[in-house]
């Protein structure tokens, strides 16, 4: 493990400070935000870039970079005298356990977790702030949006993960089929909270989601905050979103290994979408099944996101792929950890060490 700039503050020596900046400066650290990082440096960059521009800066950023092969120690030094930074190295051991590094040496009343591929807008700090002050939340969490600097791919991926067409739609907001459970591209947790449950547990994938299931289970008060959302980029390319999605099929059977609670109806629906697929495309050449009902629904993608896309007709085309992808890729993840964890009853680490641990 190496450190650089740890616990280095901004305005060190007050020369270009102005007066509010030098008031802030000695203040109690309210917030800490800790943000993962593996092999992200640019994205990394642009995060920092948008946390300097927070209209309420009582926080501290720690920074902990995964075992990265590409380092974003040359992005961290462009904000060592903008930002409260720390930065730390350590070897790879996954996104839940760089968390824990970065909470055990973060400063804060509040601990808020980031995804290193998220921007901010310019009150996301401020706004977290007033909705603790309304609801005296013990975690919380808020949504995810596109920006219109998002590639079409990305703005199809987004559309996929947050539309009510898709499993998005039960991912908690106004129209939740289910409890909402913050993520951990988006996350907060009193310190309190964060210390009696220990942090996030060793999972590989999955791991926010457990967590939020002991924050309920603890007692704890969950909130969404509304206007506390963040810019999610996610991934750049189909093969890395499928990826992606596949494991968090696999990481709903291992939470529901961990918690039998967890698993709702909903939570199958991507496996049936994806055999259901599956057989009927299989049988269109013998005419028995017709496509139908995947045009149907292809159609019903395509007008819903040409309409939360500002009327565009490529981003629509997109999504229809991109939501195709979503619900297969998490159907497949889903049905193989069926196969691997609860038919041949493998550990978490055994079944999947291939895929998760390398």
């Amino acid at each position: 493990m190496s450190t650089i700039f740890a616990d280095s503050n901004s305005i060190t020596d007050g020369k270009d400070a102005s007066a509010d900046s030098r008031q802030t400066e000695n203040k109690p650290i309210l917030f800490s935000i800790i943000v993962p990082v593996y092999n992200r440096p640019d994205e990394a960059g642009e995060l920092l870039e948008s946390l300097s521009k927070q209209t309420l800066n009582n926080f501290e950023v720690v920074i902990v970079e995964d075992g990265s092969h590409i380092k974003c120690e040359d992005e961290v030094c462009k904000y060592a005298d903008r930002l409260k930074l720390s930065y730390y190295y350590i070897p790879n051991s996954g996104p839940g356990q760089a968390r824990n590094f970065g909470a055990s040496k973060a400063k804060g009343d509040y601990f808020i977790v980031l995804d290193s591929d998220c921007t901010l807008p310019h009150n996301y700090v401020q706004s977290v702030n007033e909705e603790l002050k309304t609801t005296g939340a013990d975690a919380f969490g808020g949504q995810d949006r596109a920006s219109d600097s998002f590639t079409g791919i990305q703005k199809a991926i987004n559309y996929s993960m947050t539309s009510f067409f898709t499993t998005g739609g039960i991912r908690g907001g106004k129209q939740e089929l289910d409890k909402f459970y913050p993520r951990s591209f988006n996350m907060g947790i009193r310190r309190e909270a964060y210390e009696q449950l220990g942090g996030f547990s060793k999972m590989r994938f999955g791991e926010d989601i457990d967590f939020s299931i002991r924050l309920y289970k603890a007692g704890y008060r969950v909130k969404l905050f509304p206007s506390a959302w963040v810019y999610h980029k996610r991934r750049t390319g189909w093969k890395k979103f499928f990826k992606q999605i596949y494991n968090s099929g696999i990481a709903r059977i291992n939470l529901y290994k961990k918690h039998p609670h967890s698993l709702k109806a909903v939570h199958l629906l991507p496996a049936v979408f994806t055999v259901g697929a599956a057989v009927c495309l299989a049988a269109v050449p013998f005419c028995i099944y017709s496509p139908a009902p995947l045009l149907v629904y292809a159609i019903l993608i395509f007008v819903d996101s040409f309409f939360r896309n500002k009327k565009s007709l490529r981003i629509g085309l997109l999504s229809i792929i991109s939501s195709f992808i979503q619900l297969t890729g998490y159907g497949c993840g889903f049905l193989v950890a069926v196969w691997n964890r609860l038919i041949a009853d493998k550990g978490e680490f055994s079944a999947f060490e291939k895929t998760f641990y390398k």
